[in-house]
């Protein structure tokens, strides 16, 4: 009787930790990050991001799979703007340093550019060359760069093309952290410190 008893307990502890192996496993990201996040998300995480697929610095076609392959901080702007995106990519920039010498986590910082007629890839290859050794840039055909753009919800548009060449982008200004697999988890403002973006980074590694 005491070995039945023990065994159908042995059953249902199985039983109970698979569960919640289970629950833990599949779990919904916006829940998994709960603590991590400064506010919340209009629609839930899983409104933005998404597939996309553009032209690599070296001239390569890539896919968000591909390139997306470690935490990864995105960022769309152009190589062409006055001030904006050189202060938020150097920003991204320093915050993916202090979490390398900080806590040894590697984020690879990606720069999309939303400007392909003047980005080619060895535009922005050599923009993103000046801002950090292991910065990706991204270029496209103005298809490619739309539907990227749509998945993360971002928003531009260019003044006259035409008639200037020195025309400039308008565009929102956030920067995305996005795993592999999980895909979106968080964004940054412009307000948002460089330490104040590793330590939240740092938060959503730890939780994945």
């Amino acid at each position: 009787m005491v070995k039945t008893i023990a065994i159908a307990g042995s059953v249902a502890l199985a039983i109970l930790l698979g569960g919640i192996y289970l629950i833990t496993s599949t779990a919904d990201p916006d829940e998994q990050f709960a603590q991590c996040r400064a506010g919340q998300i209009a629609g839930g995480s899983a409104a933005i991001g998404g597939p996309f697929e553009l032209i690599s610095e070296t001239g390569e076609t890539v896919t968000h799979e591909q390139v997306i392959d470690q935490p990864t901080l995105i960022y769309f702007g152009y190589t062409f703007c006055p001030d904006v995106c050189s202060i938020d990519v150097s920003r991204n920039a320093v915050a993916v340093d202090i979490l390398e010498e900080d806590h040894g986590t590697i984020v690879k910082p990606i720069f999309i550019t939303i400007d392909p007629k003047r980005d080619t890839p060895e535009v922005v290859a050599d923009y993103t060359e000046i801002m950090h050794p292991r910065m990706l840039g991204l270029t496209g055909s103005d298809e490619q760069i739309k539907a990227a753009s749509q998945a993360y919800r971002t928003f531009y548009k260019a003044h006259d093309q035409v008639d200037d060449e020195f025309y400039l982008v308008d565009h929102s200004t956030l920067s995305y952290l996005v795993f592999p697999e999980k895909g979106f988890a968080e964004f940054f403002r412009r307000d948002a410190t460089p330490e104040e973006m590793a330590e939240r980074i740092q938060c959503f590694v730890d939780a994945v």
